[in-house]
């Protein structure tokens, strides 16, 4: 019965490792892992921002499945998590970092030993839940002599500057390493997320990278257009005007200064993978040992002119993901694009568990065995909430923004509360389709940084009438209810 260490960080774009095309950035561990497993070349998420996306990945249920549309609504208790759908039993569980499923610092959904790092969502909790108390890290941090500065509870930023040692990173790979420790002798199931390289953007990494140095995204100088959906114009007019958590972005040495740090956070991340797969080879279960590494969405770092998540582009939608199965020394890596919605049911059928029948994807077994197999294609929805910036103080009605003047402050609040569906086909196509009929269609294989929105092209009206009736498809098998334009062309 093999054990399954399932390692994921929070807002890490795919090419944030050597595995994937990225030279000069430092992550020998999980470059390490990637030699050993299967690497999916393009992984997409569910939703890309963190609530949605995670509960498709401890779920198996696209989120407006499970009701986890956005942020910060809690996961039904009656949804069952991965520990949960094991049947056989048996097994030692644990979850550890960042939850964001709802009633963050307490035990739940299946998993028995709960460590927790992040004391921010106390007034999500659900009723009855005490929001006085803290999380563990809480406790770890008061115990090292730390003094709060954010009203008794230890804020991301106060966090972010301490020394490494004391970081939730360094701090995730302690108790990980006691997990395995005490576990190794029985199986076990370790989740384990790290906050990081998620905002603030900054740590005790921020010196390992000369900015100087730092590549700008191919498509940096191409911001976008008046053919691309408003939200992702207005929210380049944002960084570029006020920046973000204290970051100027208006010149390239801003932004290759705020890209520095991310690679910081990502290198820091990996070293302390490092530590806990050391810690699965010390008590000799690594070979034993289903491991994935994952995130739940990407960020857009500089392309576009963009940062941080909630739009369709490849950088936030396209994550990493590694599988090493036990006892395999692979070096396997999977083109066809693949959706996190597939990871669960893999992971089952990877431990010989049956897959339940709710489930809405499928297992990718057959692709890391080497067959012929035919992934499909892959869907990602965004469901109009969690825009970020000041805009959503606009959706609410809270704040002028200084807005354009040839865009009325309706047609903002529509664009920026719209609701997309997406479809990424085998062969190279991109398709997204908006409530408010904006349509933007791109060739991945010609145009991998998507500068080209070719929805304007009247030749390739039958290829979208198409790949509309499939995302229509894909609704009507999930049950998903979003209106979307009928007609794309009147």
């Amino acid at each position: 019965m093999p054990n399954l260490l399932f390692l994921f960080t929070d807002e890490q774009r795919a090419d944030t490792l050597g595995a994937y095309g990225n030279p000069k950035i430092q992550m020998p561990n999980l470059d390490a892992l990637a030699s050993e497993g299967t690497v999916f070349e393009n992984t997409y998420v569910t939703q890309p921002v963190c609530t949605p996306s995670r509960s498709s990945l401890l779920t198996g249920l696209y989120p407006h499945t499970n009701g986890c549309t956005a942020n910060n609504i809690p996961l039904p208790l009656e949804t069952p998590c991965f520990p949960e759908m094991l049947q056989g039993g048996g097994h030692a569980t644990g979850y550890h970092g960042k939850w964001h499923l709802g009633d963050e610092i307490f035990q739940q959904h299946g998993f028995d030993d709960w460590i927790s790092i992040e004391d921010g969502y106390r007034k999500y909790y659900r009723p009855g839940r005490d929001e006085d108390a803290c999380s563990t890290y809480h406790s770890f941090l008061n115990e090292a002599g730390i003094e709060p500065e954010n009203e008794g509870y230890y804020g991301r930023g106060q966090a972010a500057r301490l020394p490494e040692e004391l970081g939730k990173p360094a701090y995730l790979a302690r108790e990980a390493t006691r997990f395995i420790r005490d576990h190794h002798q029985e199986p076990f199931v370790l989740f384990v997320n790290f906050l990081e390289p998620h905002m603030p953007f900054f740590g005790p990494r921020d010196g390992q990278y000369d900015p100087d140095s730092i590549s700008l995204p191919n498509n940096f100088d191409s911001p976008p257009t008046d053919d691309q959906p408003l939200k992702t114009r207005l929210f380049a007019k944002s960084y570029h005007e006020r920046g973000h958590g204290g970051f100027q972005l208006r010149t390239e040495s801003d932004w290759r200064k705020l890209i520095s740090n991310y690679w910081g956070l990502c290198s820091l991340v990996d070293t302390h993978v490092g530590t806990i797969l050391g810690s699965l080879r010390k008590y000799g279960v690594y070979d034993d040992t289903i491991i994935v590494f994952t995130s739940d969405h990407g960020d857009m770092m500089g392309s576009h002119r963009l940062l941080a998540k909630c739009v369709m582009f490849e950088e936030a939608v396209r994550v990493p993901m590694i599988v090493k199965l036990p006892g395999r020394s692979e070096g396997m890596r999977v083109k066809s694009p693949v959706s996190q919605i597939d990871l669960l049911p893999t992971l089952l059928d990877a431990m010989g568990e049956t897959q339940p029948p709710h489930l809405q994807g499928k297992s990718l077994m057959p692709l890391m065995e080497g067959e012929d197999f035919d992934t499909g294609d892959v869907f990602i929805e965004w469901n109009g909430r969690d825009t970020g910036l000041a805009w959503s103080k606009l959706v609410a009605g809270q704040e002028s923004v200084g807005l354009p003047q040839d865009i009325p402050e309706d047609r903002a609040r529509a664009a920026i509360s719209d609701s997309i569906r997406t479809v990424v086909t085998p062969d190279g196509w991109k398709f997204n389709l908006s409530t408010l009929g904006e349509l933007e269609l791109y060739n991945l294989n010609e145009d991998p940084f998507e500068k080209s929105n070719l929805a304007g092209r009247d030749d390739l009206r039958p290829l979208m009438d198409e790949l509309a009736g499939r995302i229509g498809e894909w609704q009507r098998e999930t049950s998903d209810a979003t209106r979307l334009p009928r007609s794309l062309f009147s």
